[in-house]
């Protein structure tokens, strides 16, 4: 709910400003708030704080003759912050000639004579047409958290990406480019060796803020409230969702641990089109945001951003360690830490990383690229949707593929959408040779297939090739294929020591690792068809077979 503009005023006759209060109050109090003070030196001292909490002042009235400072030094002022704000000076009859002068030299909006009564003559019509001039003619300022950063800079991106990736709405101001982003960094004392920083909704402010500083501020939940669960679930992409909202509903105690933001690769897709049910089609992050709703609704607890940084054993129990040192247990455990993006080992790529390089990220970056120059490296679905999001906004859009093309690792729809999309170009049998650029990415270099290479302005680099696991944290010893995904099931069985260490006499079920109680859904494990739906099935899945180990201990 937006907060109510502010009406003013300031009288150093405590009685003459109660009487005014009670006359503001009395016809104001539905559309404004009434402040009144009678010390001219607090109201200008109490102006700052009332900008950077996020308020704004509509209308001063202000005495003519105050011991502190006239009445019209005070407007003068009580501009300079609220430059917006409609002014009325209070004057007795032998000031109308200073008044009339404010008026000429300081841009006064009027002046009162007093005594106002009767009110509903003297002072409500003058208010009411200033304040309705006011109404027309100004534009509120965001309501809500701001963020204000370099645009070319890791540090604001990877906060970007985390407020978008948790449904936080923000506002992103881009210094210096934004009088609003240089202005607000004055008004809170910061200056550029601060950013990025953080402007709460309460005026509140964090300077180059910590992920984990920011959650604990935002209200994400960081400490685990249970001793012990009867599954807990590592990431929340679709299957780990998934996992939450049946583990949940199926009244097992179930908590959710992730890394970064619900969702997981999947909650990057600008437009995820081939889930059934939704023949429109839905973003990731509208499915991040309706899958975690309801987990919650089901009681499911939620650790984010938190990280599991161990895992170990201790008889049917499995003890987690998280990144802020504290323990929590579980009778069950199901994987869900689904694939990172494969990075370019090529020159430029690492140093311009957040500065016009990105892996995924074409939701959070792609307003910031209107009109420009962008290419999209890889040749999946990911990589289709991220052109489409992205040829939305960008003058044109070079998709980058190593293959002849699209046919053997996109969905048809995407290929036809590409096809039909003017500003799209597909640059086949080629490969990023290089990104250079002085603070940020200016030129990309290309090779083809025969070796031979061109250089092209470019302002971003949009990576989505290839995926690895993310597995390499675990230091249990599940059994992974070569590629570092985790086997599961009857797949197991084919390496020899499975058979030596396994302990039960039953074979492993669905999902389940080479540990009892130990299962792995969605992306992570070996196997998968990596699609949104599957990854939905597994998790679910998953749960089903924890529900069978949790009765055989």
């Amino acid at each position: 709910m937006a907060k109510q503009p502010l009406i003013l005023s300031v009288d150093d006759d405590p009685q003459v400003q109660r009487a005014l209060q009670r006359d503001l109050r009395a016809q104001y109090r539905q559309q404004y708030r009434i402040l009144s003070t009678t010390s001219a030196a607090e109201a200008l001292a109490s102006l700052p704080e009332l900008k950077k909490q996020g308020e704004t002042v509509a209308l001063f009235l202000s005495d003519q003759r105050m011991p502190e400072m006239p009445g019209v030094d005070f407007l003068v002022e009580a501009k300079k912050t609220f430059p917006e704000a409609k002014r009325v000076l209070l004057t007795a009859y032998s000031d109308t000639e200073a008044a009339i002068k404010a008026i000429n030299e300081v841009q006064l909006d009027y002046y009162l004579a007093k005594p106002w009564d009767p009110p509903s003559e003297k002072l409500y019509p003058v208010l009411d047409e200033l304040l309705d001039d006011w109404q027309a003619n100004h534009r509120p300022d965001y309501d809500g958290l701001r963020l204000i950063g370099y645009q070319v800079s890791s540090a604001s991106h990877e906060l970007k990406d985390f407020l978008s990736g948790n449904l936080f709405p923000y506002q992103w101001l881009s210094y210096p480019e934004q009088a609003a982003a240089r202005e607000l960094l004055a008004l809170h004392g910061f200056t550029e060796k601060d950013l990025p920083v953080v402007v709460l909704q309460d005026g509140q402010t964090l300077a180059k803020p910590s992920k984990t500083t920011l959650a604990e501020r935002l209200g994400l939940r960081q400490q685990a409230s249970q001793p012990v669960y009867d599954v807990v679930i590592i990431g929340a992409g679709p299957a780990g969702l998934a996992a939450a909202v049946y583990g949940g509903s199926e009244g097992l105690k179930t908590l959710i641990v992730e890394k970064q933001a619900p969702g997981g690769q999947a909650g990057t897709s600008s437009r995820i089109e081939n889930y059934l049910g939704f023949p429109t089609g839905l973003s990731g992050a509208e499915l991040a945001r309706r899958a975690t709703a309801q987990a919650q609704r089901f009681g499911v607890e939620f650790l984010s951003p938190q990280q599991v940084v161990n895992i170990q054993l201790a008889g049917q129990y499995k003890l987690l360690t998280l990144a802020n040192g504290s323990q929590v247990n579980t009778k069950a455990l199901v994987i869900c830490t689904g694939v990172d993006y494969r990075q370019l080992d090529t020159p430029g790529m690492r140093q311009l990383a957040g500065a016009g390089v990105y892996y995924g990220a074409a939701t959070t970056e792609a307003a910031a690229y209107q009109g420009k120059q962008v290419y999209v490296v890889g040749g999946g679905n990911s990589a289709g949707q991220g052109a489409m999001y992205l040829s939305r906004f960008a003058r044109q859009v070079h998709l980058v593929i190593r293959r002849p093309s699209l046919a053997e690792t996109m969905s048809q729809y995407l290929i036809d959408q590409i096809a039909a999309t003017a500003n799209i170009q597909l640059v086949a049998c080629a490969e990023v040779a290089e990104v250079t650029g002085h603070e940020r990415v200016e030129q990309i270099t290309l090779q083809n297939a025969d070796g031979l290479r061109q250089t092209q302005p470019a302002d971003a680099v949009f990576v989505f090739i290839g995926t690895r696991p993310h597995t390499e944290w675990i230091q249990l010893s599940l059994i992974k294929n070569d590629k570092g995904f985790i086997e599961t099931g009857r797949a197991l069985t084919k390496y020899e020591h499975f058979q030596r260490d396994w302990p039960l006499a039953r074979e492993p079920y669905p999902l389940e690792t080479c540990i009892p109680g130990v299962f792995a859904a969605g992306d992570v494990r070996a196997e998968a068809m990596n699609r949104v739906a599957s990854a939905v099935g597994e998790g679910a899945m998953a749960i089903s077979f924890v529900h069978k180990y949790l009765a055989e201990v």
